[in-house]
């Protein structure tokens, strides 16, 4: 059958469609079941003439229409609309709308946005930019470009007594990605299970559980994570500034912990998130620095600048040096090039260790600020700080008589405000301290003091 058809059955205006607008108007009809399956479609000749176009325009549409499968077209026959192999699939209903972001964020793990130091990534990115060789355009070493892991190797070991050379760093997409490739390595060599502090970031522990590794939590206490419990083959630690609890493995326990990793060929994995912010002193250096063969040492940018960068860097031992770039180049995350060598650029500047160290005396202001502000609650039910004065958070021991997780969760949203409790970190289950977890690195510095006073609103009975 032949479809007789108006220029306004296409949504098109005689005269104007060309050839592309002319196809897209065809390709819809068929879609929507305007134009059925099985039905012929008028002359190249005949359709020009009712849309008052030139022939050849009609001509390219439909050829456009028949290499694409929507059109038939066969010798001595007409052209007709081409069977719908399959009915396309439904359209999920949108998922309901996100609530709006609250207006003060103190969500930890997040340093200060604002104080990104755009003048200096620019004047880096520039240098980089200007410098490259073309080769360095095409894929790269998976393992990360050599420039940043020169300057990695030489920083790490100034600022964070790491001892590690450029061949032994592999660059990730982020910190996430640095512990999934560790985890596959590990689960590849038969580790079976991963012990981790008890409390730590449920996200992360999720990572090994996927591969199907079984996830235990060490318990840990003022002095850190209890050595004497580690069962797995494998352990990860925050030992400068515990996650979420703030402590920092004692001396001895560091001590401990290196010479289980040594006697028993365990793999320690130490998250290094926020080590450049100590302070009440100099910030301690990498248990990496102890037992090199030993620890796998992971880095981030993502505290000390954006994790939007998705930059990460692993500092491994030599054994897993190759397990871990093989998997890598499987992976098809690698760290985009031009910010490894704006980072790279950065950190050979000298303006990063500048940044750092604004950074490290903004967070202190910031929680003398909130140490301040705390003392001035009533003394009935006040959350009690725990951990060292250190990093982008301060975890708040709540009143087991006051207020429940729960019921500051509620005032947070009442008052705008964003943080975290407690709770969700726990490995084990069964009764705990509750806590709220307070990310004070978080909201721009122009926003601090509103957002500490919100904060404040919601801890007070």
């Amino acid at each position: 059958m032949t479809v007789g058809w108006a220029p306004a059955d296409l949504g098109l205006a005689r005269g104007r469609p060309d050839s592309r607008g002319l196809a897209e108007a065809l390709r819809t009809a068929i879609r929507d079941g305007r134009l059925p399956a099985g039905s012929r479609v008028p002359s190249t000749r005949a359709l020009a003439q009712e849309l008052g176009v030139a022939r050849g325009t009609v001509t390219r549409a439909y050829d456009q229409l028949i290499t694409e499968g929507f059109l038939l077209s066969r010798q001595g026959a007409p052209t007709t609309v081409a069977e719908r192999l399959a009915e396309p699939d439904p359209v999920d209903a949108p998922p309901s709308p996100a609530p709006p972001a609250a207006r003060w964020d103190f969500r930890p793990g997040r340093p200060d946005l604002s104080a990104f130091p755009r003048r200096d990534w620019l004047a880096a990115s520039r240098r980089a930019l200007r410098n490259i060789p073309a080769d360095d355009l095409d894929y790269g070493d998976p393992q990360g470009h050599p420039l940043l892991r020169e300057a990695l190797a030489d920083y790490l070991a100034r600022v964070r007594a790491v001892a590690t050379a450029p061949e032994r760093i592999i660059v990730c997409n982020g910190y996430t990605q640095a512990l999934s490739l560790l985890s596959k390595a590990l689960h590849d060599q038969g580790v079976s299970s991963i012990d981790f502090e008890d409390p730590s970031a449920p996200q992360l522990r999720t990572i090994p559980a996927s591969l199907g590794m079984a996830v235990r939590g060490v318990p840990v206490d003022d002095d850190g994570i209890d050595v004497e419990q580690v069962r797995s083959g494998a352990v990860v630690v925050t030992p400068a500034h515990q996650f979420p609890l703030g402590v920092a493995l004692s001396s001895a326990r560091r001590m401990a912990l290196v010479q289980r990793a040594k006697a028993e060929d365990l793999l320690v994995v130490e998250d290094d998130y926020d080590g450049e912010f100590r302070f009440d002193r100099q910030p301690v250096g990498s248990l990496q620095g102890m037992a090199p063969n030993h620890v796998a040492y992971a880095g981030t940018a993502s505290k000390t600048l954006a994790p939007a960068l998705r930059l990460a860097w692993l500092a491994l031992p030599p054994q897993l040096v190759e397990p871990v770039r093989a998997l890598k180049i499987n992976s098809g995350l690698h760290a985009p090039l031009f910010e490894q060598l704006a980072m790279a650029e950065l950190i050979r500047s000298g303006a990063y260790d500048q940044h750092v160290r604004r950074s490290r005396a903004a967070y202190r202001k910031r929680l003398e600020l909130l140490g301040t502000a705390l003392d001035d609650l009533r003394a009935n039910h006040r959350p009690h700080p725990a951990g060292i004065s250190a990093g982008l958070h301060i975890t708040l021991q709540l009143d087991p008589e006051g207020p429940t997780e729960r019921e500051v969760l509620t005032r947070a949203r009442e008052h705008s405000v964003e943080l975290e409790v407690l709770g969700p970190h726990w490995v084990r289950a069964g009764a705990r301290p509750p806590g709220v977890v307070v990310g004070y690195a978080a909201p721009a510095e122009h926003a601090f003091r509103p957002a500490l006073q919100a904060l404040v609103a919601v801890l007070q009975r």
